[in-house]
């Protein structure tokens, strides 16, 4: 095996966690060959820079890391390397300025991902990384060589090292498609089914619910999820009623115990107070007080302060009987259950969860089964609501591989 220093390695996905993965070898003084399915780098990490680059978070660091639930105590691993606060540093190193917004997501100054990915791929070129694009991936021939579907055909290619950072299962006409799963499997790498996170949700809609209101925001609600293991994950916020369900930032938060119980009991609850600054008595007092000829709605409107999205809600699931109740309407405004059957498809997911058990890994992320052959980023099982916590992670993953696979050339020399 050769020494870091002349040692030839691949890596093959051009997202954040192949982008510094590359880098962490290349300014070690390793080779790097970068590959990648699409025809430019970075797609989905420019498309999550749409409407603004949210790059990390500002949270208390023992907060932060409780984001990843039950990965929580791998992914602080991975943020030994690189943490929210290093991470930022490393953005100012080429020359992007941060700042945090009020809800203490980190940002860079102009909001873009544009210009930080070209001082990042700048960085690269100099350092001697070659980069190569539409080069999808095949997996390994029969002589244990990379393979890869190119514009001129099949190419294979040989490397000393090997990281993977093939993302997840989201998106994939940015390149995340999955495709790798079975090729791993075929290597008797345990990998969990690749799931919907940061998703939206289904429900069975009445058809006025759905035609007249499906793109209309549901604004400033509290929702609520059981959990599995006991307690409760309460989340205020917005979503947008569609016309197959909910989504938004609110859902996406709750996305990962609502997908637990779709997959437990084939159906999830989701419940919701339409009116958090106002308290039960409140509005059972407003609700008894004589309508003068006012209808529920108006009423509602007026002294309860819901909106037309919100009393429509509230007649989709509450029967004339319910509704003649000021008592019940106050409770159904309190805590009013929306029932959802599926999640939307993997596909329209801002990521996925599943992917490479930590099983089948060390603690430097190589496959215990392939030596020199080591995973990062998404494709790892492991999942982060949005806020900035899944770049970082998968930054923190990219650094980490990078720094195993130099490691490893070292000790196998």
């Amino acid at each position: 095996m050769p020494a870091p220093h002349s040692a030839h390695v691949a890596v093959i996905g051009a997202g954040p966690a192949g982008l510094m993965a590359a880098e962490t070898l290349a300014l070690a003084g390793v080779h790097v060959d970068l590959y990648d399915a699409m025809p430019s780098v970075g797609r989905k990490f420019l498309l999550a820079g749409v409407g603004g680059m949210n790059i990390t978070h500002a949270e208390a660091k023992a907060d932060f890391i409780q984001r990843y639930r039950e990965a929580s105590p791998w992914v602080a691993e991975w943020l030994q390397e690189l943490d929210a606060d290093q991470l930022r540093a490393w953005i100012h190193g080429l020359g992007v300025d941060t700042f945090v917004g009020s809800s203490g997501r980190v940002f860079p100054v102009d909001m873009k991902a544009a210009p930080l990915l070209r001082a990042w791929l700048k960085r690269l070129r100099e350092a001697g990384v070659s980069l190569h694009t539409r080069h999808r991936w095949q997996g390994w021939d029969a002589e244990g060589k990379l393979q890869f579907q190119t514009p001129q055909g099949s190419a294979n290619a040989q490397a000393d090292g090997l990281i993977l950072a093939l993302g997840g299962g989201s998106w994939s006409r940015l390149g995340s498609d999955g495709a790798w799963v079975p090729w791993l499997r075929q290597q008797q790498i345990q990998v969990r089914d690749l799931l919907p996170a940061n998703c939206g949700f289904e429900c069975d809609w009445s058809p006025y619910l759905r035609e007249r209101f499906a793109g209309h925001p549901l604004k400033q609600v509290i929702a609520r999820v059981t959990l599995a293991k006991g307690g409760e994950q309460i989340q205020r916020g917005e979503c947008v009623l569609t016309a197959q369900g909910l989504e938004g930032s609110l859902i996406y938060a709750l996305s990962a115990p609502l997908r637990d119980q779709l997959l437990d009991q084939g159906r999830a609850t989701l419940w919701l107070d339409l009116a958090p600054d106002r308290s039960h008595s409140q509005l059972q007092a407003a609700l008894e007080t004589p309508r003068k000829g006012q209808t529920l709605s108006s009423v509602l409107r007026k002294k309860a302060g819901l909106d037309a999205v919100k009393i429509a809600l509230l007649h989709e699931r509450l029967g004339p009987e319910t509704l003649r109740c000021a008592e019940q309407v106050a409770s159904a405004i309190k805590q009013l259950p929306i029932v959802f059957t599926a999640t939307r498809p993997l596909d329209e997911a801002i990521s996925s969860a599943g992917g490479v058990s930590q099983a089948a890994l060390d603690d430097k992320l190589m496959l215990k089964a392939m030596p020199g052959v080591f995973c990062a980023g998404e494709m790892l099982d492991w999942e982060a609501p949005t806020g900035g916590y899944l770049l970082t992670a998968c930054f923190a993953s990219g650094r980490r591989a990078g720094l195993g696979l130099i490691d490893w050339l070292t000790t196998s020399a």
